[in-house]
């Protein structure tokens, strides 16, 4: 972007016009692979490469000149040469056949390209199919695609993606000058058609480095110069990434080139190189392009009268940093707006600082002066800390009231987890996310989150939030509510939660509540999972509310009918049951029918035959079929009788000729 200005007078009165400047990309020229194979051919020489050492044709003439001579075959190569690699490298079948002709190999493969062809001979190892995200008839492709004896293809469209056959797996890969946004592209493709896909970041972290800077500068800039040559894919690359921004980018071999390039009296002008092209065609471009800059008249068939600096320093208005004032949109490009607040230098706004990005060149907004100068003349503006300063004062005077801000998860940290409450950053500890431990922080990124300001530092501007206090405030209102709403003798639906030796603990809508094992059935229970197990909804009662100690006793049992009040309908006289004996007297065995309901079997009632003892029949736990002969719920008895239940079984056994066989009945039958 347009930055320094200066003040010119001519025929249409004073003006002010940006200072036009060339700039340098920082990542332009050799990368190291280049580099490397290029020093190898030079050190090697006479010697021969296969292909050209480096896709730039004045590169190859200079080696031409010392002896390094290229060839498209290794048929063409003589035998016994000495070959250099380049740092595209090759495939495994052209080593081979390089080495049948007896030829001296000398490898330059860049390292970025052998750790690729690595990865290649793994996956074919493991049977895995291949896919390269580059260009097909690239060498540095056709040479990956070579270390594969999978199956393995090469794609850089989305029709190349949709053309692969159904594959369950494959490995990726991507040439190493391949731009970043297409390779993702297309891997989010791939994804879609294949189950398990392995993906290999494989870009070459100088050409990423070069691909963003170029995108930067094309941005900044009115003209973009590409140097690099024409067969190079890299530069080529650089070409359609500035292209797509700044509309008058050009791409050159040599600096001869630039003589049909319009650069006007302002222009900035951006310069970058690809990886093939060499420190000595950059430096006579940025030379040329530096002679092209002084030669260019501001403003053609005009008289111009620079106005001095003290002349002007008293036509501008005085700034400081932290003053508001208003200033007019003069321009506005991806990131920035630059705007005329009446100083000698523009002021600029990064679009990150506007409090509202609707805004359009002739507008008057208020800014705040944030440095007067940035290092290269621009005064530095801000929108949003003028709302930053609003937002800070709200949030102190709700943390003195002791109300609650709104806030969103933005980046897990060390410790916690960072949070914007109205464009304020506020550190939330990892101890304060949750009323319990927070083992993946990130989880919160991106979440709306109500907060409770705990710590202030105006000095820094430092913030310190809660969400557990926010939970802990809004648990004891619900616990509030849910106490007053509790009331003695209600019935109301629980989840058991916690069972213990002395009951059973109950949720019954955020609060707690013991059943005691007592309250559990109306029958004897030795411990509370034999009559609900954790996790079961049941209802109970309501027996007694101890607000102060945060106390309820509950009841299942009151929930149930009482076993004697419906013991004549469910065990009619005459009915047979089954039973378990839970105690033995002298006169009988007690079988219990179910929790609370017990009935006796007299002595005399247990056998067939007379006994001395009741344990000479029946023992404590056997579970034994007994008849019903009588039910006194009045009384709380039930008379019962084993031996009537086998009486009757005696009954139903017939012999075959038809006399009934009485079990235990050995005395003849007078009469």
């Amino acid at each position: 972007m347009l930055r320094q200005s200066i003040w010119i007078s001519s025929n249409k009165g004073w003006r002010r016009f940006p200072i036009a400047r060339v700039v340098l990309a920082s990542h332009a020229g050799f990368c190291f692979g280049v580099r490397r194979a290029v020093e190898t051919a030079e050190r090697s020489a006479p010697a021969m490469t296969l292909g050209p050492i480096i896709h730039n044709p004045q590169v190859v003439a200079s080696l031409a000149g010392i002896g390094v001579k290229s060839a498209d075959r290794p048929e063409d190569i003589p035998p016994g040469s000495k070959v250099v690699i380049r740092s595209h490298g090759i495939g495994r079948e052209t080593y081979r056949a390089l080495e049948a002709r007896g030829c001296e190999i000398i490898d330059a493969t860049c390292p970025f390209v052998q750790r690729i062809h690595d990865m290649a001979r793994e996956a074919s190892q493991a049977g895995t199919p291949l896919i390269v995200i580059g260009e097909g008839d690239h060498p540095e492709v056709q040479g990956i695609l070579g270390w594969s004896e999978a199956p393995a293809w090469a794609v850089m469209t989305e029709e190349d993606v949709k053309a692969l056959p159904p594959m369950q797996s494959a490995r990726v890969v991507a040439q190493t000058t391949m731009v970043q946004q297409r390779f993702d592209a297309l891997c989010a493709l791939l994804a879609q058609r294949i189950a398990r896909l392995d993906v290999r970041a494989t870009i070459c972290t100088a050409t990423r480095d070069r691909q963003q800077e170029v995108v930067e500068l094309a941005r900044r800039a009115d003209v973009m110069v590409i140097v690099g040559g024409r067969q190079s894919s890299n530069s080529r690359k650089l070409y359609r990434l500035a292209a797509d921004i700044c509309p008058r980018t050009c791409f050159i071999e040599t600096a001869a080139e630039l003589d049909g390039i319009r650069i006007g009296p302002f222009d900035t002008v951006g310069i970058t190189a690809g990886a093939s092209t060499p420190d000595c065609i950059i430096k006579e471009v940025v030379a040329r392009m530096n002679d092209i800059e002084k030669k260019v008249n501001p403003e053609e068939n005009q008289e111009l009268e620079v106005m001095s600096e003290e002349a002007i320093d008293k036509t501008i208005v005085q700034i400081r940093p932290g003053q508001i004032i208003t200033g007019r949109v003069e321009m506005i490009t991806d990131d920035e707006v630059c705007v005329n607040i009446g100083y000698k230098s523009d002021g600029i706004v990064k679009k990150s600082e506007l409090s509202s990005t609707d805004v359009k060149e002739g507008d008057e907004i208020e800014v705040e002066v944030v440095k007067v100068n940035d290092g290269e003349g621009n005064v530095v503006l801000s929108q949003k800390n003028i709302i930053n300063r609003k937002a800070w004062e709200d949030i102190c005077a709700k943390e003195e009231a002791g109300e609650f801000v709104e806030g969103i998860g933005k980046e897990a940290v060390k410790g916690g987890l960072l949070a914007d409450v109205c464009g304020i950053r506020t550190f939330i500890p990892a101890s304060q996310l949750s009323l319990r431990y927070v083992e993946k922080i990130d989880e919160f990124v991106g979440k709306p989150m109500t907060l409770k300001i705990i710590e202030i530092d105006k000095a820094k501007k430092r913030i310190v939030a809660s969400r557990k206090a926010v939970l802990m405030a809004e648990e004891a209102e619900k616990k509030k509510k849910i106490w007053e709403s509790l009331e003695v003798g209600s019935v109301v639906k629980g989840t058991v939660r916690r069972l213990a030796d002395f009951g059973a603990f109950v949720d019954i809508g955020g609060v707690d509540g013991l059943v005691h094992v007592t309250d559990l059935s109306w029958g004897r229970v030795k411990h509370p999972s034999e009559v609900v197990s954790v996790g079961q909804e049941i209802d109970v009662k309501i027996k007694n509310i101890d607000p102060e100690r945060e106390r309820i006793s509950l009841s299942y049992k009151e929930t149930q009918p009482r076993p004697w009040t419906v013991a004549g309908e469910k065990y009619p006289v005459g009915s047979v049951v089954e039973g378990k004996v839970v105690r033995i007297a002298s006169f009988g065995a007690f079988v219990e029918l179910e929790p609370g309901l017990d009935g006796l079997v007299h002595i005399s009632q247990i056998a067939l035959t007379r006994i001395a003892k009741v344990e000479d029949a029946v023992k404590e736990g056997d579970i034994v079929r007994v008849k019903v002969l009588d039910v006194n719920t009045e009384a709380k008895r039930i008379s019962l009788s084993i031996r009537e239940v086998l009486e009757d079984e005696a009954m139903d056994s017939v012999n075959d000729d038809g006399d009934y066989d009485i079990p235990g009945e050995d005395a003849p039958i007078e009469g």
